[in-house]
């Protein structure tokens, strides 16, 4: 299963049933699975892991 078409069903999933509330929720895990991602490894980890 390709990545898009997995988008393309949340998007669909999210219109037909109206779950507008779900896209901050999922924006907001893709930043935070960014920023573990690319602090991975450097200087500012120490202060990231602090955060939480």
């Amino acid at each position: 299963m390709g990545r898009m078409s997995m988008l393309k069903e949340l998007w669909d999933f999210m219109k037909a049933r109206k779950k507008w509330w779900l896209a901050p929720v999922i924006v907001i895990l893709l930043l935070l699975g960014a920023l573990f991602f690319l602090a991975q490894g450097s200087a500012v980890t120490p202060f990231i892991y602090t955060l939480f």
